[in-house]
């Protein structure tokens, strides 16, 4: 990947936690930085953001997004796409990120945040979110947890 790819950084946080990853990346990449937000947004109490979290997946609810929060996604060439994990997987509102923008002949780079998941069943969905779009290039993901470890990803990934 060249250095001169136009990146920007897409996430959704519940409790601060990815912001503060995302800010990271931010700082050390440069790209810009948005985030997803939910049309009706979820709320601040854990117990509640947990219950609706977990209502959705039951379900598949796939909850709409605030758009006009979205960037236009043609203008980049690499997205960083940031999540907590929740029961071993990305939150509904991830899928309805994938429901509303082509990520064709785009690199993804998946990144979470979580006190005991690793992101390697995250990845499983992200492979079945991106099946849909052509070309899409999914870089193995990471869980921030420190910023040695976010540092030696993005350089082995060439995203710095």
């Amino acid at each position: 990947m060249a250095a001169d790819n136009k990146k920007v950084i897409i996430y959704f946080t519940s409790s601060g936690t990815t912001k503060r990853a995302a800010e990271k990346i931010q700082q050390a990449t440069h790209a810009d930085i948005f985030e997803l937000q939910a049309a009706e947004p979820y709320p601040q109490d854990y117990e509640a953001v947990a219950a609706r979290g977990k209502k959705e997946m039951d379900s598949k609810t796939h909850p709409e997004i605030a758009e006009d929060e979205l960037p236009d996604f043609s203008k980049y060439d690499e997205i960083f796409v940031g999540f907590p994990t929740w029961w071993s997987q990305p939150p509904m509102i991830i899928h309805s990120l994938f429901d509303v923008v082509d990520f064709s002949g785009k690199t993804v780079i998946p990144f979470t945040t979580s006190m005991s998941s690793t992101i390697d069943d995250s990845m499983l969905v992200f492979d079945e979110m991106t099946a849909k779009d052509n070309g899409v290039k999914l870089t193995d993901g990471i869980r921030y947890d420190n910023d040695g470890n976010l540092s030696n990803f993005l350089k082995r990934n060439n995203l710095i």
